[in-house]
C-alpha cells in the first residue's frame, strides 16, 4: 500500500483494525519519508508474544527503527498511562513518529488526553481481583457512587474493578480524575491521521490466511515456550488465539479446531475494533480498503 499527500513534517497516526496492513503502510512510510515506526498496540508491548500478536519481524526492524515493541513482560499489567509515558519521550526525538496500531484507546489518550490518574497500588489489584473472583463484578460495582455508575459500562467487569481500584486507592471516584483530564500530547490537528477502514470479507479472507501463516511459522512453537508460566488471568494472554493454542497442547483442541477457533476470535476483535474506530475517530482520514 502507498499513500499520497502525507506531510513529511508531521507526525503520523495510523490505526486499523488487525491483518488490515497497517505495519506494511507505515514501513513504507518510514522508509519513503523518515522517520521511527512507534507501536500503540496493546498486545504487541509483550515479551512473549511474537508471531502470534504480528509484531514486526526482525528484518523489518532492522530496515527502519521500531519502538515499543515486545519490551514488557507478559505478567507487567501494562497501561494506556504507561505507554503515553514512553510515546511522550518519543515525541521530541530528531525522528519523526510514525505511531501504528490497532488499541484505539491508546489513539484516543494521545489525541485527547488522558486522565492524571496514579497508578493502583498491588495491595489494592490484589484486593479487587480477589473480591471480583470471589463476589462478582456487582459487588464491586455496588460500592461505587451513583455518578460513576451512570457514566462507565457496569456491565464490564474490569471497567467496574478499574472504577474501584481508582476510588479505594485515591479516595477520588474516577470521574472526578477524568474531569481534569490535562491537555492532549498530540492533538489531532497536529498530526496526519489515518485510519484504515476494511471490507469485511476482504479484512476475513486476510485473517484466515494470516492465522494458517502464523500457525506454520512459529505460533505453537511459542507456545510451547510460553506454556511452563502460561496463566489465562496474565496481562499478555489476551493475545487473540493464546487460549486456542494452549488449548491444542493441553488435548483439548485438534489443530483444525484451534485454527478455526484462532480465526474466530481474531475477526470477532476484528469487528469490536472496526465498530469502535468508525464511533471515535470520524475526523480521522479514513483509508478505504481494498
Amino acid at each position: 500500500m502507498r499513500l499520497s499527500g502525507i506531510a513529511r513534517d508531521r507526525p503520523v497516526l495510523i490505526a486499523g483494525p488487525t491483518a488490515s496492513g497497517k505495519s506494511a503502510l507505515a514501513l513504507d512510510i518510514a522508509e519513503r519519508d523518515g522517520g521511527v515506526i512507534v507501536n500503540a498496540d496493546a498486545l504487541q508491548v509483550f515479551s512473549d508474544w511474537r508471531v502470534l500478536t504480528a509484531r514486526p519481524s526482525e528484518a523489518d526492524e532492522a530496515r527502519v527503527p521500531h519502538r515499543l515493541y515486545g519490551h514488557v513482560p507478559g505478567d507487567h499489567p501494562y497501561s494506556v498511562g504507561e505507554w503515553l509515558r514512553e510515546v511522550a519521550a518519543l515525541l521530541d526525538g530528531a525522528r519523526r513518529p510514525i505511531i501504528v496500531g490497532g488499541t484505539g484507546l491508546y489513539f484516543k489518550a494521545l489525541t485527547e488526553g488522558l486522565a492524571d490518574i496514579p497508578p493502583t497500588p498491588p495491595e489494592v489489584r490484589q484486593e479487587a481481583d480477589a473480591r471480583r473472583a470471589a463476589e462478582g463484578a456487582a459487588a464491586l460495582a455496588a460500592e461505587l457512587d451513583d455518578e460513576t455508575r451512570a457514566r462507565i459500562d457496569t456491565a464490564n467487569p474490569m471497567r467496574v474493578q478499574r472504577a474501584w481500584e481508582v476510588l479505594r486507592s485515591t479516595g477520588r471516584p474516577i470521574w472526578a480524575w477524568q474531569d481534569d483530564t490535562p491537555p492532549p500530547l498530540l492533538p489531532l490537528d497536529k498530526a496526519e491521521a489515518l485510519v484504515l477502514d476494511a471490507v469485511r470479507d476482504w479484512l476475513n479472507d486476510r485473517i484466515a490466511d494470516r492465522f494458517e501463516r502464523m500457525l506454520a511459522g512459529g505460533a505453537l512453537d511459542e507456545a510451547r515456550a510460553n506454556r511452563a508460566t502460561w496463566r489465562p488471568d496474565l496481562p499478555s494472554a489476551k493475545a487473540i488465539g493464546a487460549a486456542e493454542l494452549m488449548a491444542h497442547l493441553d488435548g483439548r483442541l485438534s489443530r483444525a479446531d484451534t485454527s478455526a477457533a484462532g480465526k474466530i476470535a481474531t475477526r470477532q476483535f476484528a469487528k469490536r475494533q472496526r465498530t469502535w474506530f468508525r464511533s471515535n475517530m470520524r475526523q480521522w482520514r479514513a483509508i478505504a480498503l481494498p
